[in-house]
């Protein structure tokens, strides 16, 4: 089995037990921290990926000033099962990142960049025009 196959199971394990903590599967708040994450709702897991993102942010800072490059490694975890707790509230899977990030390969970043700004003034001219319409 191939490391990508070993990282793809793993991540999948991990979401199964937070998509079996949600309130909707019975979570529960008292015995698990995700399903507590869960149970408050999406300012309190966003909060966390806010505050894990910022540890991301200083340990890169701290590894480029002779800190342990291991620490980037384990906030960076941090931050992605937080992401997946984002994920599992909004219906969404690691697979759907990953499918994301394949699409993405050998596609030029500024150009997926400069599509995606194109995208946004036409959705933002057509909720404009809606508007008018109303």
């Amino acid at each position: 089995m191939s490391t990508e196959q070993n990282s793809a199971d793993a991540l999948a394990a991990l979401a199964a037990v937070i998509e079996s903590r949600l309130p909707a599967h019975g979570g529960n708040p008292e015995a698990s921290y995700v399903a507590r994450l869960l149970h408050k709702g999406p300012d309190a897991f966003l909060k966390k990926i806010g505050e894990e993102a910022t540890e991301v942010v200083m340990a890169a800072k701290d590894a480029d000033h002779g800190g342990d490059k291991a620490n980037v490694v384990y906030e960076v975890a941090d931050l992605w099962f937080h992401s997946m707790i984002a994920l599992a509230h909004y219906g969404l899977s690691p697979a759907d990142v990953i499918a994301e990030l394949q699409r993405r390969v050998g596609q030029s970043g500024l150009e997926e960049k400069a599509l995606r700004k194109v995208k946004a003034r036409e959705a933002q001219a057509l909720a404009d025009d809606a508007g008018e319409a109303s």
